[in-house]
């Protein structure tokens, strides 16, 4: 029985593990959202809808889909971030592979010649041997589950980059949706901007016409002329804004895109009809199933594992080298009978010193799990900010809207007064023209604060972990 001890002595240390055992850290953020109060322009009930996890669901429009649909498939950074996936699969599948003995085969021929001052007969001695065998080489027997730590830490390494390229899927749906919401929204302002350039010039050409009758005076041409060449540096800027817009939507995308010209941000179809309320759910279990949050922790994970595979180090090391085949004088006798050959080298291997080598390696991996402890509990917080933020924001862009939207109602309301009152002589040109400004100044801000609040439920579909699947 004795000779089964060393066996049985093995057997027990398989199944010890130097690996802190992972306990996921607390969320480090309250148990509660913000208080919010309701916006009436958004329609909130009592209960808030449930946000779609569909990116074809949440973005109806058919051009945004096809958009979108063109940048899941040509945008480079996703292709690198695929890419990354495609490595850190690799590389859990070699560290995988450690687990397992691997088998050659080999076949050999070996020659030497010894001159007979050397040979024990004093002859010379012209010998030859040939080999053909199967063969495992160095495998280590994993009693303190070092290889597995490295297998976990590797497979960990994997999910985290899986994780991480669903993450920035949501952020390339998102980053397109509001790309193609700032195209339309400079669109739009552009128009306005032609529209009102148009009206400028035309106001100048009456004031010069009244000034060559004597009805008006050089200060109102040059008061007309001054707001007309206003009106050309803005449609300048916004023409550049507008065409930088585009570039950055054609980045994105990484191909073509269809002119989007004349499309009004009322009329892109987006789900801004979600409610600004809580989301269903304590902030830990919605954040908890953000991919950035997942990826964060598999790095933890892994981390966690690499501490195990370090402590490891310091214990003994069994390695196992054998080789079953034949061998023979000639090649023509390799599997003559009798040729059977064999070899089996067990090693024991036991670090004794090293210069603090093992020791260093064991702080280093326990200084990066800490590091990846904080990484994660900074990017819950970070989530739980981002959510907390863009619900606010619906909240009070729904009621800014409101109010800007009432204001060009006023604006447009006073200019037709103000012009009434110009064309019969009782207003002055400069009281015209300072409602003329300040009811585009009205529109321009409306549009933008619509964009706004377009955009920040955009960020909500991300923000809250929404589908990346292109169904």
């Amino acid at each position: 029985m004795h000779k089964f001890l060393p066996l049985a002595v093995a057997l027990l240390a398989a199944g010890c593990s130097f690996t802190p055992e992972y306990q996921r850290p607390e969320a480090p953020v309250p148990d509660a959202w913000p208080p919010l109060r309701a916006a009436a322009s958004l329609g909130e009930t009592a209960k808030a809808p449930a946000i779609p996890t569909d990116w074809r669901a949440f973005f109806p429009d058919p051009r945004l889909q096809g958009l979108i649909a063109a940048a899941l498939e040509h945008n480079r950074d996703l292709r690198i971030a695929i890419g990354r996936v495609d490595e850190a699969r690799a590389l859990a599948g070699i560290a995988r592979a450690e687990r397992f003995p691997s088998l050659d085969l080999a076949a050999q021929r070996a020659a030497s010649l010894t001159p007979a001052d050397l040979s024990a007969t004093g002859r010379q001695l012209n010998s030859q041997r040939y080999d053909v065998n199967l063969a495992v080489t160095a495998f280590e027997l994993d009693f303190w589950g070092r290889v597995k730590s490295l297998d976990d830490a590797g497979r960990a390494n994997f999910l985290a980059s899986d994780y991480a390229r669903q993450a920035f899927r949501l952020s390339l749906i998102t980053d397109v949706a509001n790309a193609w919401l700032s195209v339309l929204e400079l669109g739009e302002r552009l128009e306005l901007a032609h529209a009102t350039l148009k009206s400028r010039d035309e106001t100048r050409s009456l004031i010069g016409r009244r000034r060559d009758v004597g009805l008006a005076g050089d200060l109102d041409y040059l008061q007309a002329d001054g707001a007309f060449q206003s009106a050309r540096g803005e449609v300048a800027s916004l023409a550049r804004s507008h065409a930088a817009a585009e570039n950055a939507l054609r980045l994105l995308v990484g191909t073509s895109t269809p002119a989007l010209v004349g499309l009004a941000l009322d009329q892109a179809r987006l789900v801004v009809e979600i409610a600004a309320g809580v989301p269903a759910g304590l902030p830990a279990e919605v954040l908890l199933a953000r991919p950035d949050v997942l990826a964060a922790e598999q790095k933890l994970v892994a981390a966690n594992a690499n501490i195990g595979a370090a402590r490891a180090a310091f214990l003994p090391k069994i390695v196992l080298t054998a080789a079953l085949g034949t061998a023979s004088r000639g090649l023509s006798g390799l599997f003559d009978a009798g040729s059977g050959a064999w070899s089996f080298v067990p090693a024991l291997r036991l670090p004794l010193f090293d210069s603090g080598r093992s020791s260093d390696n064991v702080d280093l991996a326990t200084a990066r799990k800490n590091i990846a402890v904080a990484e994660y509990e900074k990017t819950i917080q970070q989530a739980f900010r981002e959510i907390a933020d863009l619900l606010t924001a619906r909240a009070q862009l729904g009621e800014q809207l409101q109010a800007q939207e009432a204001g060009v109602a006023a604006q447009n309301q006073r200019l037709r007064i103000v012009d009434a009152r110009y064309k019969a002589g009782v207003s002055s040109h400069l009281e015209l023209l300072d409602a003329q400004r300040e009811q585009y100044a009205a529109q321009q801000s409306t549009l933008a604060v619509r964009r706004q609040l377009m955009s920040t439920a955009a960020g909500l579909f991300k923000a809250l972990g929404g589908s990346t699947a292109a169904q």
